[in-house]
């Protein structure tokens, strides 16, 4: 009888516990880096995410991430981002579920939290992008938005890079107040300074935007001047109109989208035409050499969410799950005795 490994949101946190955040980090890291350096879009189908987007009750989106493995196996994300739940509803800006098909008969093989995951495969990508395009000598790391990604973008980026002073800065004074209590378990020996965002922009190596900015209402900043070779992983525009970063920027930049086609409909990239858009990061990571001079000048990682992101992080808590024997395999479909009776459980119960 088919059944399902669900990893509740308990047995996730199991096994960070079990296992420990700084290794899941570099194993995500690790394994999400592979992945891409292998990324074939022959033997890999990623189609341009979709779903729904309303403004009532609450303004939010839906949204469905599949990916296909050919011969082997679906993985499908739902999420769904809702940015008055802090406030209004004390839960997560982001709800998610990662689940996996077998494209042999359909069945479904896993089901997991996707909020956790999510946080984490988004701060691997931006180590991943950093670790590529960022200046080796990089060493200050500035936050624009302090909210639950800040947390794993740095924890991501200190595994693969010395972070010795960390500038913050948040329109809500709460959260970049807290930052320092959400990340003080970290095993980072940094200085966290707090910040304007002119002052990120004018003193950071590296800077990671990840803010909640409505559509319309960007850009962060205008006309800074920034070091020469400042990377940024730009995680905050994830919907048609939503921009983090001026364009005047991005144009004298060497833009490195995670999925072009993507990009181009809800990142940074919505504000270029594509002669001024660079390779995709799959690209930069296959070819490292040919992309080597890019670390000396103004780099921007156009993070909107890719789909590889997700089935690499459900297979590795899929894979520490059977391991270290966490989770519950459960029947969530049914099958009958008789495949060509659906009524059949009705005839058992009056036999019976």
């Amino acid at each position: 009888m088919p059944r399902t490994l669900l990893l509740k949101e308990k047995d996730l946190q199991k096994l960070i516990f079990t296992v420990g955040i700084d290794v899941i980090m570099d194993l995500l890291i690790s394994r999400l880096e592979n992945e891409i350096r292998n990324y074939d879009h022959i033997e890999l189908k990623i189609p341009v995410r979709s779903g729904f987007n309303y403004k009532q009750p609450d303004p939010g989106l839906v949204e469905w991430m599949p990916i296909y493995q050919s011969g082997s196996d679906i993985v499908i994300k739902l999420v769904g981002y809702h940015p008055n739940n802090p406030t209004k509803y004390q839960l997560p800006t982001i709800a998610s579920t990662i689940s996996s098909y077998n494209t042999s008969n359909g069945h479904l093989q896993g089901l997991m939290d996707g909020v956790l995951p999510t946080a984490l495969r988004t701060g691997a990508a931006s180590a991943v992008a950093t670790k590529h395009l960022a200046h080796p000598s990089s060493c200050t790391l500035g936050l624009i938005g302090c909210g639950a990604q800040s947390v794993t973008q740095l924890h991501a980026i200190s595994r693969v890079m010395t972070v010795e002073k960390v500038y913050i800065y948040d329109s809500e004074p709460k959260s970049q107040s807290s930052f320092k209590d959400r990340t003080g378990f970290l095993d980072i020996h940094c200085e966290i300074v707090d910040s304007s965002i002119t002052e990120i922009v004018n003193k950071s190596d590296v800077i990671c935007s990840q803010t909640s900015k409505g559509i319309g209402e960007g850009p962060l900043f205008e006309d800074l001047n920034t070091k020469k070779h400042l990377h940024i992983n730009a995680v905050g525009s994830d919907f048609p109109g939503k921009v983090e970063l001026p364009v005047e920027l991005l144009k004298d930049a060497f833009v490195c989208p995670d999925f072009l086609e993507q990009a181009l409909q809800e990142g940074e990239c919505q504000q270029l035409l594509k002669g001024y858009i660079g390779p995709e990061l799959y690209q930069v990571v296959q070819y490292p050499l040919q992309h080597e001079t890019y670390r000396n000048q103004v780099s921007v990682f156009d993070s909107t969410g890719w789909a590889l992101e997700d089935m690499v992080v459900f297979n590795l808590f899929m894979d520490l799950a059977k391991k270290h024997k966490v989770g519950e395999f459960v029947q969530i479909e049914y099958v009958p005795d008789d495949a060509k009776n659906p009524y059949e459980f009705l005839t058992v119960n009056v036999e019976a």
